[in-house]
């Protein structure tokens, strides 16, 4: 038997799953996207998994009982068709709940739970019936064992290091105790660190783009908006010059409103190529700008990322609604907004917390004697049309011109409209035909209010918003803005909205998604094992798959946000298939009459080098996500992150573990073999001959 053919049987299969896949999902009417891509990704080092346990078993039962490949493949198929049903039932119990949650993020779970269930039990199906076929054609008897070149040397190592395991297993049976102890320490270090990752949403990504607001004192002059718009897009080209592209800049809007003293820019920055320093990021670049016109008396200058979701807001950071529920009234409202900015000013978690509106302004407000106006022949409409067609515009009609459709508007000239005093130079004609001067009936008087009046679900309100300073996350963020919050006065509410909303939903249905996964599973493997006890066995594995990815995420100072959730329960899912693994051939060994220690030490002994295989076969597969860089990035850094940490641990204390959960759990329960339940004289036999 040749290795290439070994290596040649997985390569065949995968590709068969992965367009099968694909079939599925036009089917069920997905793209090909980001989110299917990164599942597709996770889902192939699941498809090799299925493959080389299959490639495995037969190799090493040829080897061992010196059988021909078709009746190798036979009695393999026989051995691990439980487990590989086993598998797709719990990777399908981990990842179908997912698909139940509505929402932005369930439109994101949606997606990769369709994409991994469906390449999952396609995979199984191949596994199950076209890799036995190419294992009995493609497989030659022969010499299994090379004991000369790079593969003897590799064998003899693996085997010292087989040897090596099994005392490591041996003893900690032996020592059951201090075993259980150390995976209860594991599990208190689980919980502790599970619940100091800082929360999240969606990763910042860099998405080539840097969004820019300026908002001017109220009633500054256009000219001096505009003057400031272009010193700042003159300094970004100037200072950034090696990742900015262009700066496009718009004068009387922003993403508060319109008005005179509002402008924006837009900065399009150079491909992920030409920028590979992490100094050279949206974000990076975004913070220096913001930075440097921090304070300006001039401006408020703010350069931010946009949201992770388009459509869901403007920027990163939280976004809320500060709500008038009581009607206290424009000033009160004003006053505790003021108040919120001037805590979140002081504290150092907190960045760039403002309101997201025009601040009142000087208004010229106007006083009209109705009963003077009708006296003197002129009606209310008449005024209101003079006044809109003097200090603003009128639409008239159109004209076409060059095969265009031209708006026409009349307004009144500049010269006659800046000055309050200017309302004296207009008039208004009269039912006689005779002009009236408008300052005969009406008279003016200055006001500070409102440029802009904001509601929110029938509330008078105040958009607030804000992100988290370098350091922190978006869930730190949240958690601090609640505290400050809380200590608004009464009949002053609040809500939250765009991200920050979906981020509150998304935190609220991690629980339920959690427990509802563990459930399934063990509904799943208790019906396969009919039992509840070897269920129990294979969840005992969980934590130790967890912590590898907790403890990854923390140390490269990522947040526990949609992506790592996903990465989490992937690491579940293989977590408990390696421990399907050993504990499948482990109860064969026990229903075979072994004693509980006998058969999950054989068990261990045949399934290391399956469970090695396939975990390093997958780790190196997923690396390349959490090294990831360029455009849609963070989400690859957070899910590959989370999934080679996670399976990391769950492989080097899994195989040491799960044999002691197998032993000490069906000891504890006092499960009995099959054979003793259904017949009482075997009971006593085998009572008597094994213990």
């Amino acid at each position: 038997m040749t290795s290439h053919n070994l290596t040649l049987i997985p390569t065949i299969a995968v590709p068969v799953v992965l367009l099968g896949t694909f079939g599925l999902l036009n089917l069920l009417g997905y793209s090909i996207n980001t989110l299917t891509m990164l599942a597709m990704v996770l889902a192939v080092g699941l498809l090799v998994d299925d493959a080389i346990v299959v490639v495995e078993n037969v190799e090493r039962v040829m080897t061992e009982k010196q059988l021909s490949p078709r009746e190798a493949a036979r009695v393999s198929m026989d051995e691990i068709s439980g487990a590989l049903v086993g598998i797709v039932l719990v990777l399908s119990a981990v990842f179908l709940p997912m698909a139940a949650f509505s929402g932005s993020v369930g439109v994101i779970y949606r997606q990769f739970s369709i994409t991994i269930v469906s390449a999952m039990w396609l995979s199984v199906l191949v596994a199950m019936v076209l890799t036995p076929a190419l294992c009995a054609t493609m497989l030659k008897p022969g010499q299994h064992e090379k004991t000369k070149g790079l593969a003897g040397w590799f064998n003899r190592n693996f085997t010292k290091l087989t040897n090596g395991y099994l005392g490591g297993v041996n003893y900690l049976l032996r020592h059951f105790v201090l075993a259980m102890g150390a995976f209860v320490l594991i599990t208190a270090v689980v919980v502790v660190l599970f619940l100091r990752v800082p929360g999240g949403f969606l990763p910042d990504e860099d998405q080539g783009l840097i969004f820019g607001q300026i908002t001017m004192p109220p009633n500054a002059p256009m000219e001096k908006t505009a003057e400031i718009n272009h010193a700042v897009a003159d300094y970004i080209l100037k200072t950034e010059a090696d990742s900015v592209e262009s700066v496009y800049s718009v004068n009387g809007f922003n993403f508060a409103g319109q008005g005179q003293n509002s402008g924006a820019f837009f900065i399009r920055l150079k491909d992920w190529s030409v920028r590979p320093k992490a100094s050279q990021s949206s974000a990076a670049i975004a913070m220096r700008i913001m930075m440097h016109f921090w304070g300006s008396p001039k401006a408020q200058i703010l350069a931010f990322n946009p949201p992770a979701v388009l459509e869901l807001g403007n920027a990163t950071g939280f976004d809320l609604e500060l709500e008038d529920r009581a009607h206290l009234g424009h000033e009160k409202l004003l006053e505790a907004r003021n108040m919120v900015l001037g805590m979140a000013a002081q504290d150092p978690s907190l960045l760039a917390v403002r309101p997201n509106g025009m601040e009142d302004a000087g208004q010229y407000h106007l006083d009209i004697d109705r009963e003077k106006a009708n006296a003197l022949g002129v009606t209310i409409d008449d005024i209101n049309t003079t006044i809109e067609g003097a200090l603003g515009s009128i639409y008239v009609n159109q004209f076409t011109r060059n095969d265009r459709v031209k708006q026409v508007y009349i307004q009144g000239v500049a010269s006659s409209r800046m000055q309050p005093q200017d309302l004296d130079k207009w008039y208004i004609r009269n039912f006689t035909n005779t002009l009236v001067p408008l300052n005969t009936f009406v008279s003016a008087h200055w006001i500070s209010g409102p440029q802009k009046v904001e509601n929110y679900n029938s509330f008078n309100a105040f958009e607030i918003l804000g992100q988290p300073a370098e350091g922190y996350s978006s869930g730190q963020a949240l958690a601090t803005i609640t505290n400050i919050l809380k200590k608004l006065p009464a009949g002053i509410g609040y809500e939250w909205t765009g991200l920050s909303f979906e981020q509150n939903a998304s935190g609220s249905s991690t629980g339920p998604l959690y427990a509802l996964a563990m459930i399934v599973i063990l509904l799943c493997l208790a019906a396969l094992y009919e039992s509840w006890a070897i269920p129990l066995a294979v969840l005992l594995v969980i934590p130790l798959g967890v912590v590898g990815a907790i403890i990854a995420t923390l140390m490269r100072g990522l947040a526990n946000d949609v992506y790592f959730q996903v990465g989490l329960l992937t690491t579940v899912g293989l977590a408990v298939k390696n421990a399907i693994l050993i504990v499948e051939f482990a109860k064969m060994g026990f229903e075979q009459g072994k004693s509980l220690e006998e058969s999950v030490l054989t068990a261990a002994r045949e399934r290391l080098r399956p469970i090695l295989m396939t975990s390093i076969a997958f780790v190196v597969g997923v690396f390349p996500l959490a090294i990831a860089s360029g455009a849609g990035s963070a989400a690859r850094v957070a899910i590959g992150t989370a999934v080679v940490g996670g399976m990391a641990s769950a492989t080097l204390l899994a195989v040491y573990f799960v044999p002691v959960f197998f032993v000490v759990v069906l000891r504890l329960f006092k499960v009995k073999r099959i054979s003793e339940r259904t017949d009482p004289h075997a009971q006593i036999m085998n009572s008597d001959g094994h213990e």
